[in-house]
């Protein structure tokens, strides 16, 4: 039912079309706090300034009190993905009382428009190879009662208007995916596919961002936080092959104070990041369930760091013009680790078309010494999307990657991943062998399962709680991002 790539081709970036310089008006971005409307006028006005790379768009449904989530996309051809162009996201302000994020989102959003009407190679390079979405504010009303009651209130405006944690609200996709593991079924991605309801009905803020996730390609995204500096990454190398802590750890070594190792903690008494690095291991920390994190992780192809931005959650508008530039080349660094690993595209040998929903998995096989390699399997599988096309970050290394898609025969190959500085993501195409599939009641014949280690994702039925009512219809549904 899937299929898995790896051959490593390079591909030359397109030629850049030539642009006249303008003078970098990034001094003229106004660093306050922005209210629901000025954070739409400045939205709107980066999307009319750059509306050759740049579009606005909200969010299927408004927030509770009805205020639109505005995302604005960043790239060379906006309003449609591109085959294998990779897609990112920043989300920002989802405790409404957390406004650090909110700001330097918008600010970035600026900067990446100044820079590209500029010239400047390195931001144009990365927005012709790039699909970047911006969603400064998860939580407007939030934000609102925070900033009305005079955000000095340690959880004033934290919840949306109806007093619920978005960071606690999305479907516990970890449940399934433990329970798979104690019943030894290897399927460990997509997991909405096998939620039969939800506990309870989400929010409005975290409906639309779930039909976001699940209906765009999502490659790498962070949720901006405050309350604390260190950026945190979930679960441990056996599921992100090391990828997640070197993701998190990337910011931490572009942020000025972050990764210190004698930077002091918020509060006497709590615990420092500084010592180890400025990042951690998010269950290790402290574990919640309903996270975005792992619903990112589980339900798509998206891998999610969570980064707290800063001690204070509310600073003073006086430091917004610091903080960006503590945070800006962090937040620029982060965005080019999209192009990680390998990309490149399952299709049909015989008709050379893409096989979306491919299941692609991956062993390390990097050697250790002369008489030793890794040998280790990676688990957490990633699958092609529409077109075919497919992403899987990887940190430098030798790697095994197998496609596997339903009707074809399974395709291994063998890569070397070194990941050069701000260059497109390795390629390696995979032709995959159509074969004829045969009923096991007719005897006759191999039938190739969609998971290499033969588990029958049919066994992934978690037994679910008498008030698993909620319709979970309105989102999408079958092979992944068929949009």
């Amino acid at each position: 039912m899937w299929a898995v790539l790896s051959v490593v081709l390079w591909v030359a970036s397109p030629a850049l079309p030539a642009v006249v310089p303008v003078k970098n008006s990034e001094s003229e971005f106004e660093w306050k706090h922005h209210n629901n409307q000025e954070l739409e006028e400045v939205l709107r006005s980066v999307a009319e300034r750059c509306k050759d790379v740049a579009r606005l768009y909200a969010l299927s449904v408004p927030s509770v009190r009805n205020v639109p989530l505005w995302v604005l996309e960043l790239s060379d051809d906006p309003g449609q993905h591109e085959l294998l162009e990779p897609e990112f996201k920043y989300v920002a302000n989802m405790h409404g009382n957390e406004v650090l994020g909110r700001e330097l989102v918008l600010g970035l959003a600026d900067h990446l428009c100044n820079e590209w009407r500029a010239g400047n190679t390195d931001v144009r390079n990365l927005l012709s190879n790039t699909r970047i979405h911006l969603f400064p504010s998860m939580n407007p009303d939030g934000w609102q009662l925070s900033t009305e009651t005079g955000h000095r209130d340690y959880l004033k405006g934290r919840a949306n208007n109806n007093s619920v944690d978005l960071n606690r609200d999305f479907p516990d996709l970890d449940r399934i995916m433990y329970s798979n593991e104690d019943q030894h079924v290897q399927h460990n991605n997509h997991l909405m596919d096998h939620l039969l309801g939800l506990d309870h009905q989400p929010q409005p803020e975290t409906w639309a961002a779930m039909k976001w996730i699940m209906s765009t390609p999502f490659v790498l995204s962070a949720n901006l936080h405050g309350g604390d500096l260190v950026a945190n990454y979930p679960y441990d190398a056996s599921r992100s092959g090391a990828v997640q802590e070197h993701l998190a750890r990337v910011y931490a070594n572009h942020h000025p104070s972050m990764s210190d190792p004698h930077r002091k903690p918020c509060s006497p008494g709590d615990y420092s990041f500084g010592p180890y690095g400025g990042v951690t291991n998010g269950a290790a920390w402290y574990s919640i369930r309903g996270g975005m994190q792992d619903f990112n992780y589980l339900s798509s192809n998206d891998m999610e760091v969570t980064l707290e931005l800063g001690c204070d959650k509310y600073p003073a508008a006086s430091t917004l013009k610091q903080e960006w530039l503590d945070n800006k080349d962090a937040l620029m660094e982060y965005i080019w680790q999209t192009h990680l690993g390998v990309k490149g595209i399952v299709k049909d040998s015989l008709t050379g078309l893409g096989i979306p929903g491919a299941l692609i998995h991956v062993k390390n096989v990097t050697r250790i010494n002369d008489t030793h390699v890794r040998d280790e399997f990676i688990n957490h599988d990633m699958t092609s999307v529409h077109g075919g096309d497919y992403w899987r970050l990887l940190v430098p290394g030798d790697y095994e990657l197998t496609a596997t898609a339903e009707g074809y025969m399974p395709l291994t190959h063998t890569i070397t991943v070194t990941n050069p500085y701000h260059k497109e993501a390795m390629r390696r195409d995979f032709d995959l062998t159509p074969v004829q599939l045969h009923k096991a009641e007719d005897g006759g014949g191999e039938v190739y399962d969609t998971y290499p280690q033969g588990e029958d994702p049919t066994m992934d039925e978690v037994p679910l709680d008498e008030n698993y009512t909620s319709d979970i219809g309105g989102l999408p549904r079958g092979p992944p991002y068929l949009y």
